[in-house]
């Protein structure tokens, strides 16, 4: 069967990289989590003092940093690898929420892994989140989603999250996060977030998730579909 590649774009927690997850596990598909790529610069640059203004500085840390994806079976869950350790609880935090669309922002570190991600996706079968996944990093992908949801329920959404890891943070402050994110998201010079005119806008405020993941699904198969 023919594999395709999926791009699954849009504002934090939308439940982009959960929906992908699921849609790349039912299709046998790689799942990429490019958010968490830059949730794991921003935690190695935090831990190193990195200075994002200095340009050498952000070039040389770069080139000492190697993240993986390992799927775990016992847990049916990817987990992110940074030099061969498991960050994926730490980069959670509202700490590195507060710092990752800053240092996303910053051209040398979009540039590198936009390569190591354009590199996992050369064989197909890759579904992909992100910002820039449809626009930048897979401009032919198949399939391209773009997720959006009222920032209230995503504050909600995250909130909970973040409870059942321990993390007790005030909705307002997490709503205020997401507004600050969206707003340089969007903005920002290098790779900005936009709806590419080809992607299929799902508004998942008011979808639960098993509806979010069976679109997709659905959308996915008609795509591989066309291609026989």
């Amino acid at each position: 069967m023919q594999r395709i590649n999926i791009a699954i774009d849009g504002y934090s927690g939308c439940g982009k990289s959960s929906t992908a997850k699921v849609v790349a596990a039912r299709l046998g598909y790689t799942f990429i989590d490019s958010g968490a790529m830059y949730r794991a610069v921003t935690h190695y640059f935090q831990t190193h003092n990195i200075r994002l203004d200095d340009v050498g500085e952000v070039e040389k840390a770069l080139g000492d940093i190697e993240i993986d994806f390992v799927f775990k079976s016992q847990s049916k869950q990817y987990e992110t690898l940074l030099n061969k350790q498991n960050v994926e609880q730490v980069i959670r935090s509202m700490k590195i929420s507060e710092d990752v669309s800053q240092v996303a922002a910053i051209k040398e570190v979009r540039a590198a892994m936009v390569r190591k991600q354009q590199k996992m996706g050369e064989e197909k079968g890759v579904v992909m989140d992100g910002r820039d996944i449809g626009s930048v990093v897979f401009p032919n992908a198949e399939l391209k989603i773009f997720m959006k949801a009222d920032s209230k329920v995503r504050a909600k959404r995250r909130q909970e999250e973040l409870k059942a890891k321990g993390e007790e943070v005030p909705l307002v402050d997490i709503v205020r996060n997401f507004e600050d994110r969206d707003l340089r998201d969007t903005t920002r010079k290098e790779s900005p977030l936009v709806q590419v005119a080809d992607a299929v806008v799902m508004d998942t405020s008011n979808m639960a998730f098993e509806e979010q993941v069976q679109k997709v699904l659905n959308l996915a198969i008609g795509k591989i579909n066309q291609k026989h």
